[in-house]
């Protein structure tokens, strides 16, 4: 249930695993947070979370650089996997973030102003210090959702899109299937990747998952290749270049429910940020702005297993704005889980019941 990235790559993993797949998707596939993210493959200020939020990461960055690259080949649709780092401002985190690399092993640096100013020529004002990440890469989200659909048509998932499930098929303490408007559907397990909307497919259960949307919202600058070389975040805002020279500016954390539409006064205060920061953004044209709905979990650790009333019906949502570095290795987790394979972390902290924060 879900089509965004996280239900497609728990449906190519579980596909490649050799089971039949069928995904519903109540849209089209990738259009809600996974069309509207910005595709870092890192968590944002990374230290700040949780080592069960790390140990996901570190296995999808591990893997994301192959990964893309197959799904190119197969599919003739490249996702854009580029390795550009990223400069974190957080001059009082410096200690924290050099602590956490080590920890980890990540390759992490302080720089300061004059290796600022080197590695992204077009900042306004280099802070005095920054925190380089070199390895970081990116994904292009649009190009990644497409990808993930050919290839799992490819390999036979049936793909039934606008086709939203209505009710899950449960008697006594187990999960058979789902029912939509094509009628009823039976597997041997239902997953759950509906995003945002997750805890309201649940909500008639014991224990329903605290996932709840936070609205986001981004700028498209139609800026030319190499204008902008580095991903760079400060505070909340970031800016990430596209190969093509498409530079996004975002993004808002706005806790408004559902509601997606986008707002001038947003429009405004990220418009100002990024051309204040980057003077070069003043000379090309805003090409889109655009709204999505993350889905947050406490700590912004995600729902990844089995209900613990319920056999047969799983979980794999709450990512909140990680989803596309956390998605590899939970997907890969998600599987593991419906299959009983070993898992590739321990499962634990994304239970249902875990505690998180």
């Amino acid at each position: 249930m879900g089509g965004g990235v996280i239900g497609m790559l728990t449906a190519l993993e579980l596909k490649t695993a050799g089971y039949p797949v069928t995904l519903f998707e109540r849209g089209d596939t990738g259009r809600e947070s996974s069309w509207a993210g910005g595709g870092i493959v890192s968590p944002l200020f990374p230290w700040r979370y949780l080592d069960s939020v790390t140990a996901l990461a570190s296995w999808s960055q591990t893997h994301y650089p192959a990964f893309c690259g197959a799904l190119a080949k197969q599919t003739g649709i490249d996702p854009e996997y580029t390795e550009c780092g990223l400069i974190l401002v957080a001059p009082e985190e410096q200690q924290a973030a050099l602590d956490w690399g080590r920890q980890h092993a990540r390759q992490l640096e302080v720089i300061d102003q004059a290796g600022y100013r080197e590695l992204e020529p077009q900042i306004a004002t280099p802070a005095p210090t920054a925190i380089w990440m070199p390895t970081v890469g990116q994904v292009r989200n649009p190009r990644m959702v497409k990808s993930l659909e050919s290839r799992i048509r490819q390999l036979g998932v049936e793909v039934r899109t606008n086709e939203p499930v209505q009710s899950l098929l449960i008697a006594g303490d187990a999960c058979s299937g789902v029912v939509t408007s094509t009628g009823t559907h039976q597997g041997d397990a239902v997953v759950v990747c509906g995003g945002a909307w997750s805890r309201d497919l649940l909500a008639d259960l014991p224990s329903p998952p605290e996932v709840r949307p936070i609205r986001g919202q981004m700028l498209l600058f139609r800026a030319e290749p190499g204008s902008i070389s580095r991903m760079v975040l400060e505070g909340s805002r970031y800016v990430i270049p596209r190969r093509d020279g498409r530079t996004l500016f975002g993004s808002t954390i706005e806790d408004v429910g559902f509601e997606k539409q986008t707002t001038g006064e947003a429009y405004d205060e990220l418009y100002a940020i990024a051309t204040q920061r980057f003077p070069i953004l003043k000379t090309f044209s805003v090409e889109a702005h655009w709204a999505g709905l993350r889905p947050s979990s406490p700590a912004g650790v995600p729902y990844i297993g089995q209900h613990p009333q319920v056999s047969g019906l799983f979980v794999n949502a709450g990512h909140f704005r990680n989803g596309i570095v956390l998605g590899l290795a939970s997907a890969r987790l998600a599987a593991d889980l419906v299959i009983e394979r070993a898992p590739i972390v321990d499962p634990a902290p994304y239970s249902w019941t875990a505690a998180r924060g």
